[in-house]
C-alpha cells in the first residue's frame, strides 16, 4: 500500500489535536467548501483522526459537482465517512437528520467571478453564510465554524505593524471593486455568525495567507504563482516592486487551527489565523526560486520602489490566538514551501 505523500503533515496534525478529538466522536459534521484548499485539509485531517482514534464520525460535504469531486479527490470523497450533497450555498436542501458541528468554508474570491459580478460574488458570501447558519439551527447543532477573511480589516494602515481583531475596519479608496465588495460581504456574514451565537456555539476564523498541498496554483495569488512558474522551469515573475509584506501559514498548521478554534473557541468570538513572520513578495520570490534545482531568475518588474512610501502590509496579529488557545505556526516558511513544491511534484505524471 502506498504511503499518503500528507502522512508527515497528518500526524503533525494529530499531535496538536489528540485532546480535540473526543469531542467528534460519533460526531455528524456538515461542512461547505469542502472541496476547497481549506475544505481538503479539513476533510484529510478529520478522516485520518477518524482512522486513527476510531472516532466513527462522519462528515456530509456540500458541493455542487459531485461527480467530478469523486473523480478529482477519489481517496476523499469515496471515503465510507463521507457523503456529499449536491447542492448551491446559497438554497441548498438542507440534509435530513440532526448535525452536531458545521463548518462553512465556502467562499466565492475568484478574481473573474470578482471583476465580473461583483452582486453575485456578495449574494453568495452573505446569503451562503445565512443558509448555512439557518441549517446549522435546524439540525440542532453544537458548534458552527465560519472561516472569514483578513479582509474584513480592508487596507492595513502600512505604519501598523499587525492588524489585532480589536483593529478598526477601513474601506478602500476606490469604487466598489473585488477588494471592497469581498470585505463588506465577510463583515455582513460575520455579522450573521455573532447573532447566531446565542442559538450555538458560533466561531469565526479570520483567514490570512497560506501556502500547502492543494494550493491552486493558477489563481491570484502571489505564493502559488511562483510555485507554478517554478515547476514549468520559468523565471519567476513579480508584478510590482516586490515590498509589500505578507506572511504564510502552513496549510497542516491551518488545519489545527481551524479545529481547535471549531472546538474550543469562545462562542461569537473573531480569532485571527495566519502567521506573524513578515516577509515581502520579493524575499518570497527569491525563497522559492532557491528551493528549485537549478534555482530559475527571478524578475522584479517595477525594480525601484517609490521614495518615501512605506511597503503595504497583511500581517495579522495572532495573540489571540496564541494566549488563549495555545496556537502557535509550527512550520517555518521554507520548509512549508519546500513541502509544497514536493506535493506538487508528486502529482506531475512521470
Amino acid at each position: 500500500m502506498n504511503q499518503n505523500p500528507l502522512s508527515a503533515d497528518l500526524h503533525h496534525i494529530l499531535d496538536h489535536t489528540r485532546d480535540l478529538w473526543e469531542d467528534l466522536r460519533g460526531a455528524r459534521l456538515f461542512i461547505t467548501g469542502g472541496t476547497g484548499f481549506f475544505g481538503c485539509w479539513l476533510l484529510e485531517s478529520f478522516l485520518f483522526a477518524n482512522q486513527q482514534l476510531d472516532l466513527k464520525a462522519s462528515a456530509s460535504v456540500l458541493t455542487r459537482r459531485p461527480d467530478s469531486v469523486k473523480q478529482a479527490l477519489p481517496h476523499l470523497m469515496l471515503n465510507p465517512a463521507i457523503t456529499l450533497v449536491s447542492g448551491d450555498v446559497r438554497d441548498f436542501e438542507f440534509p435530513k437528520g440532526g448535525f452536531s458541528h458545521v463548518i462553512h468554508a465556502a467562499s466565492e474570491s475568484s478574481a473573474h467571478l470578482s471583476a465580473d459580478n461583483l452582486l453575485t460574488m456578495f449574494n453568495t458570501i452573505v446569503n451562503g453564510a445565512q443558509r448555512a447558519l439557518e441549517f446549522a439551527d435546524q439540525s440542532n447543532a453544537q458548534k458552527f465554524l465560519f472561516t472569514s477573511s483578513g479582509a474584513v480589516y480592508g487596507p492595513q494602515d502600512p505604519a501598523l505593524e499587525y492588524l489585532a481583531e480589536d483593529s478598526p475596519f477601513r474601506d478602500y479608496d476606490d469604487p466598489p471593486d473585488m477588494r471592497s465588495v469581498y470585505s463588506q460581504g465577510k463583515r455582513a456574514a460575520e455579522l450573521l455568525t455573532k447573532i447566531h451565537a446565542g442559538k450555538m456555539s458560533t466561531t469565526i476564523a479570520r483567514c490570512f495567507a497560506f501556502v500547502g498541498p492543494y494550493l491552486p496554483l493558477d489563481s491570484h495569488f502571489a505564493a502559488g504563482n511562483f510555485i507554478r512558474d517554478g515547476l514549468a522551469g520559468k523565471p519567476i515573475e513579480v508584478n510590482g516592486d516586490g515590498t509589500p509584506l505578507r506572511s504564510y501559514l502552513y496549510a497542516a498548521d491551518l488545519a489545527i487551527w481551524l479545529w481547535t478554534i471549531l472546538l474550543k473557541g469562545d462562542s461569537g468570538t473573531a480569532y485571527n489565523v495566519g502567521s506573524e513572520q513578515a516577509i515581502s513578495i520579493g524575499e518570497l520570490a527569491q525563497t522559492v526560486a532557491g528551493l528549485f534545482d537549478p534555482s530559475p531568475p527571478v524578475i522584479v518588474h517595477q525594480k525601484t520602489p517609490l521614495a518615501g512610501k512605506l511597503p503595504a502590509r497583511y500581517i495579522p496579529s495572532t495573540r489571540r490566538a496564541a494566549k488563549t488557545l495555545g496556537l502557535e505556526a509550527w512550520i517555518p516558511v521554507p520548509d512549508s514551501f519546500r513541502r509544497t513544491i514536493q506535493w506538487h511534484e508528486n502529482q506531475i505524471p512521470k
